[in-house]
């Protein structure tokens, strides 16, 4: 799919790997970006900088999405690309409270549950339309130190490729982006950490990757072209994958 001339929702998008997005998808001619983002003013920061517009949304409230979608519809047209990139972490494992697990879900899972429950029906009837999810490579891995992030990432890549299987033959185009380390609020206080084995990423490059990615409507966008062999690695031996990830538990874990 091409962006130019595109109705285009992006959350998250006050900071980090989502304002990058808003100003490439600007830069690449869309029709408008919808910028949303729980900080309001960030938000509305970002959209005046690419001539979009703003909402506060709290994705962890399926009535705030619904209201984002409906009200982008009705006042500005048919959204074209939604990415649902909002996301947060969590550390800990079993332990985490309830709160937190209850928390990471509706936002690193639910969000994109509920986005494509209120757009997703609207694209079928229109002929489709494109969702791009944000994961992580945690989705496709692991996560070291949180068994909350770890889980909810492998869940929101599941939930990207059941609706690229479901909903593809009617128009749905789905891709699921999946990097490493990035340079965001989330990564600020930890940059020497296991996801940045690999170099931390700058927000603008994974931007880029999402372009091209769109563009070729490929599902997996994955900015580390690492995480590829380490998955080859995963399913090519489990066992061996384990004990190699245990190693890395223990390296950063003390």
């Amino acid at each position: 799919m091409q962006l130019k001339d595109k109705i285009i929702v992006v959350t998250g998008a006050a900071s980090g790997i989502g304002k990058a997005m808003a100003e490439r998808f600007h830069r690449e001619g869309a029709k408008l970006v919808v910028c949303s983002d729980v900080n309001g003013a960030g938000a509305r920061a970002v959209a005046a900088a690419v001539k979009g517009v703003a909402f506060e949304t709290n994705v962890a409230k399926e009535s705030d999405i619904q209201h984002l979608i409906e009200t982008v519809e009705r006042d500005h047209g048919p959204i074209d690309l939604f990415c649902s990139n909002a996301g947060i972490g969590v550390r800990g494992g079993a332990e985490a409270s309830t709160a937190d697990w209850q928390r990471i879900w509706d936002i690193n899972v639910m969000a994109h549950v509920w986005a494509a429950r209120h757009l997703v029906p609207r694209m079928i009837a229109r002929g489709g339309g494109y969702l791009l999810n944000t994961s992580s490579a945690a989705g496709l891995l692991s996560q070291i130190g949180s068994a909350p992030y770890a889980v909810t990432k492998h869940a929101a890549v599941g939930l990207a490729e059941w609706l690229s299987i479901t909903h593809g033959d009617e128009g749905i185009k789905v891709s699921v982006l999946c990097p490493q380390a990035v340079r965001t609020e989330m990564t600020k206080d930890n940059p020497d950490g296991v996801a940045s084995i690999d170099g931390m990423m700058e927000p603008e490059v994974v931007a880029e990757a999402c372009v091209r990615a769109i563009e070729a409507e490929a599902f997996l966008i994955l900015p580390h072209p690492e995480v590829l062999e380490y998955m080859r690695r995963k399913t090519a031996d489990y066992g061996r994958w384990i004990g190699g990830m245990r190693k890395l538990n223990r390296k950063f874990r003390g």
